[in-house]
């Protein structure tokens, strides 16, 4: 009898699942997300749970390309970081898992840090979306906890509808920007990081990295790593 009563009220103190939809803070989100297997991924955007679907090829291979392009300007970057498909812990109703994020390490003036449970907290700088079926999504809920976490600049790849949504702080606010008249999107807080979103949608690799590698090759870019590496000594 003493071993029943102790397996019951372990199985009582078990967080429940998450259910998509539920109205959850982060802390209770976040503990019940540790409780799940490990092939489960779920973001909490405004506060709602939201458990992803399992991903088709389509958005597989765009965010394979969206990986690539941002790996190669971390390597001529040096105080700058990507990750993929990272927690982040933005607030009391937001924890996303967004596709890709690059950011400015804390010790050359970046603005996130890793929580004593090893969990990045605060925003990064620049965070990326291939959006398929979320494009509603990442660009109504999902932009307002990063517009509130602080991100500086969102990039929805909305692969469905071939568009390119491009988004940069201004007040406060993410705002809508227009590429170039050359058609190319020049990020303003990572100078160098050029991208053509018609080569992106088209999938063209080639023409991906040669305008990225024209950016890395600009005088912004060089004076943005000389920056950095003031700000770490």
């Amino acid at each position: 009898m003493i071993t029943i009563q102790k397996q019951r009220r372990s199985r009582k103190s078990e967080p429940p699942p998450l259910e998509n939809g539920d109205h959850l803070d982060q802390k209770t989100f976040h503990e019940r997300y540790e409780a799940m297997p490990p092939n489960v991924r779920a973001e909490l955007i405004g506060g709602i749970v939201y458990m992803s679907s399992p991903q088709k090829p389509r958005h597989g291979r765009y965010h394979f390309k969206l990986n690539r392009w941002l790996d190669e300007y971390e390597e001529a970057t040096p105080g700058c970081e990507g990750y993929v498909n990272t927690t982040q812990i933005l607030g009391n109703d937001a924890e996303p898992q967004p596709d890709a994020c690059l950011l400015i390490l804390p010790d050359f003036g970046g603005q996130t840090w890793t929580d004593k449970r090893g969990y990045m907290a605060g925003s990064p700088e620049w965070l990326g979306e291939i959006s398929d079926s979320t494009e509603s999504i990442d660009l109504h809920a999902k932009k307002k906890d990063y517009e509130d976490g602080g991100v500086r600049e969102y990039m929805v790849a909305a692969v469905r509808t071939q568009q390119v949504f491009r988004f940069v702080r201004r007040r406060g606010k993410l705002k809508e920007l227009e590429p170039g008249t050359d058609g190319i999107f020049r990020s303003e807080v990572f100078p160098g990081l050029w991208l053509d979103p018609d080569a992106f949608l088209k999938r063209n690799n080639k023409r991906l990295l040669a305008v990225l590698r024209q950016g890395l090759a600009s005088p912004e870019h060089a004076a943005f790593v000389a920056k950095l590496a003031a700000k770490k000594a």
